[in-house]
């Protein structure tokens, strides 16, 4: 039996509470500078934006002269994507994720599909650009319209949707499913009235996620030709379009100085869109998650 002193066992514990504190320390710092990023970054914007955003430039349509540019057409076409791009890609993304789990065999080709669609998750946004303007714009003869933006966002964040819902449907525990047929409930009524509501909160966690990438993409929407410029509002899902990263793009590739701060004031309303709609997102989830 091998003995061990006393001042091994000290210097042995003094290496490790010493790497503790290293290994504490560099996460500590890694931390610091996301943080000063982001609030060098916020700051930025926001001294460079408030002074231009006021009820003027939320009411007017885009113009060449930076004192009369708006977000409005911008605003609306925003709205006008996220309508159709949720329902689409959360009715897809769920019916996906609850046949695999509930009614596809555990076989090869599910695992082949399960990990394409993993896969499909970190393909790059502009090759999804690319599907949607063949598929949707020259198949389909959508045109550069709403449906087909709309469309092309939906394959974009259908993935991650997918994977949350399968990782939220996984975690309901085997009790529930047994108590549910003890009942004489068929395979659909138990994932109507007990998996989905009980998995409701971690789906919608994932769409939050998914919409908020989809709100903020330029690539696709330009690769499938979305207007940089209109002074309209669109009246239906056929109609051309234009969103608040695209506008917020073609500014900061204008050279005169005064469109950089209304692209700061573009990404100001932006970021406040994306907080009240994740804001009423978490509300709904925490509505089902307090229920169940």
């Amino acid at each position: 039996m091998q003995v061990i002193d006393k001042d091994t066992v000290k210097r042995k514990t003094s290496k490790r509470l010493r790497k503790n504190r290293l290994l504490k320390w560099m996460f500590f710092l890694a931390t610091l500078f996301g943080i000063v990023v982001l609030a060098t970054l916020l700051y930025r914007i926001f001294t460079q934006g408030v002074g231009y955003l006021d009820w003027g430039f939320i009411t007017s349509f885009a113009s060449r002269f930076p004192e009369e540019a708006g977000i409005k057409a911008a605003i609306i076409g925003s709205l006008w994507l996220m309508a159709v791009t949720a329902p689409v890609s959360l009715i897809l993304g769920v019916g996906t994720a609850i046949y695999l789990e509930e009614y596809a065999k555990k076989n090869k080709w599910t695992r082949f599909i399960q990990i394409n669609i993993s896969n499909l998750a970190g393909v790059p946004s502009i090759v999804f650009g690319l599907l949607g303007l063949t598929i949707f714009v020259r198949i389909l003869e959508m045109g550069r319209s709403i449906l087909a933006g709309g469309l092309t966002m939906s394959l974009l964040i259908l993935p991650i949707i997918v994977v949350a819902a399968q990782e939220a449907i996984r975690s309901i525990p085997n009790d529930q499913y047994e108590a549910s047929f003890a009942m004489g409930a068929t395979k659909w009524q138990t994932i109507r009235r007990v998996v989905l509501p009980a998995a409701i909160p971690g789906i919608l966690t994932g769409g939050i996620l998914a919409l908020s990438r989809a709100i903020g993409e330029t690539a696709p929407l330009l690769m499938i030709g979305a207007l940089t410029f209109i002074a309209f509002l669109p009246e239906n899902v056929w109609s051309g379009f234009t969103v608040m990263p695209i506008q917020i793009f073609n500014w900061t590739s204008r050279p005169q100085e005064e469109f950089q701060y209304a692209a700061a004031a573009g990404i100001i309303v932006l970021l406040i869109l994306l907080i009240l709609m994740n804001s009423i997102a978490v509300f709904i989830r925490n509505k089902f998650t307090k229920r169940y």
